[in-house]
């Protein structure tokens, strides 16, 4: 048994591991190409392409592909398109277009998006097999996705490849290891009568009906406006802070110098705050716990408005990352336990789905697209020489779009607390 968890461990690192590897610093490379102007769209396709890819690839999954060779194509896939991507960079430099440039990486973002959702049907059939608890088993082997995740963002900033289009083959790297290990993963049973499934079934459209609930309907359309607020930083602030380079007093600060190093103290607070979720929920409850999500976030777009590279202002922007770990598990997490408590076990799965298309999929992609409209407004490319090379910056005025944004999700949670009616009730946690 403890040999499949170290198996299950590998492959869930190796999953983060390729998403880390850009997600956190790619608007770092657009942005010092001239083309930070369309970091959001390339954060949106993420979200589009999460509305229908997940769903398909699981259909495949339960018909004719076991899901752990599923996995391998998928990744394969992926990482071929994203190696064309970086290809693109690293041929036109930074004369590079977004035509050149985009189409490869959505294809490769369409394969990879699938595949967190594959990897956990992985996990769950071999924990499964194997005996044990998927509840109590899962979470500390899902742990070392983030631990990879983390690992990539320091390669790509410790070796500069956060400033170009190398982090791309970094992915790449990742994607091709996992594809050929996860032919070595456990099978995963092929379902022969899923095929007699009507298409509402199929497609988990039955888990609409909950929107007839008020509760929940007002929990999903929460969810999506909560969900507007997840890619925004990580499109956009490493970008922002680095800036500050642009500016002489702050350009050889560690702040910027390590943008993507001080961004992924996001991830390791992430961590670490899942283990209070428990606590959380059963003290106060799902409402007061989605409220401090909202406040954190609130927060996390405060503190970098407020912020600087150096001092007190470098205080605040580590305060930023300590506070994304509540702000991101207590909604994600949380939210997911809330939806599976409280929907009928036979759409238990296809509520799971909505909830992700309501948050990663219509509220990601509104929410890069829109947090890209704010920053195109405040702020402007810019370039100038170092070392005989033209660099170029996004600089303005940044702290009014952090502030815009720590507004949005302030005047949402007022709205969600006054309109969510719910009523805690301890024993039933």
């Amino acid at each position: 048994m403890k040999g499949i968890k170290i198996r299950l461990i590998v492959m869930n690192f190796l999953i983060f591991a390729v998403w880390g590897a850009y997600l956190c610093s790619l608007g770092i490379y657009l942005g010092s190409i001239g083309m930070g102007a369309n970091i959001g769209k390339f954060f949106a396709i993420q979200g589009i392409v999460s509305l229908f890819m997940p769903a398909l690839m699981g259909i495949v999954a339960d018909r004719w592909i076991p899901a752990q060779k599923l996995l391998g194509i998928c990744h394969f896939l992926a990482a071929v398109f994203m190696a064309i991507a970086g290809y693109m960079g690293m041929k036109y430099g930074n004369n590079v277009t977004f035509g050149q440039l985009f189409p490869w990486y959505a294809v490769s973002v369409a394969f990879f998006m699938p595949t967190i959702a594959l990897g956990n049907s992985v996990s769950y059939n071999a924990l499964t097999k194997a005996g044990m608890d998927t509840v109590k088993a899962f979470p500390p082997i899902r742990v070392f996705g983030t631990i990879g995740f983390i690992l990539s963002m320091w390669i790509v900033n410790f070796t500069g490849f956060k400033n170009g289009y190398q982090q791309l083959f970094v992915s790449a790297a990742w994607g091709l290891i996992l594809a050929i290990y996860a032919f070595t993963l456990p099978d995963c049973p092929v379902n022969k009568n899923a095929g007699s499934k009507s298409f509402v079934d199929t497609f988990g459209l039955r888990a609409f009906t909950l929107f007839k609930d008020s509760k929940m309907c007002v929990f999903f359309i929460f969810s999506f406006l909560l969900g507007m607020c997840l890619q925004v930083t990580n499109g956009f602030a490493t970008p922002f802070l680095e800036s500050f380079g642009y500016s002489e007093e702050y350009a050889n600060a560690f702040a910027v110098k390590n943008s993507v190093f001080l961004s992924s103290i996001s991830q390791v607070s992430e961590t670490l705050c899942i283990l209070l979720i428990p606590f959380f929920l059963k003290k106060f409850g799902i409402k007061k716990v989605m409220i401090i999500a909202f406040v954190a976030w609130a927060l996390r777009f405060f503190f970098l408005g407020a912020g600087h590279p150096t001092g007190f202002g470098l205080v605040l922007f580590i305060l930023s990352m300590i506070v994304y770990g509540v702000a991101f598990d207590f909604f994600n997490i949380s939210g997911s336990l809330y939806v599976d408590q409280n929907t009928d076990e036979s759409i238990r799965s296809s509520a799971q789905g909505v909830f992700m298309m309501m948050t990663n999929g219509f509220g990601a992609t509104v929410g890069s697209l829109c947090a890209q409209a704010v920053v195109n407004h405040f702020t402007q490319p810019a370039s100038k020489i170092i070392d005989g090379t033209e660099v170029w910056f996004t600089v303005g005025n940044w702290s009014s779009a952090w502030y815009i944004f720590a507004a949005f999700a302030l005047v949402v949670g007022i709205l969600f607390a006054i309109l969510f009616k719910y009523k805690h009730n301890p024993e039933q946690q």
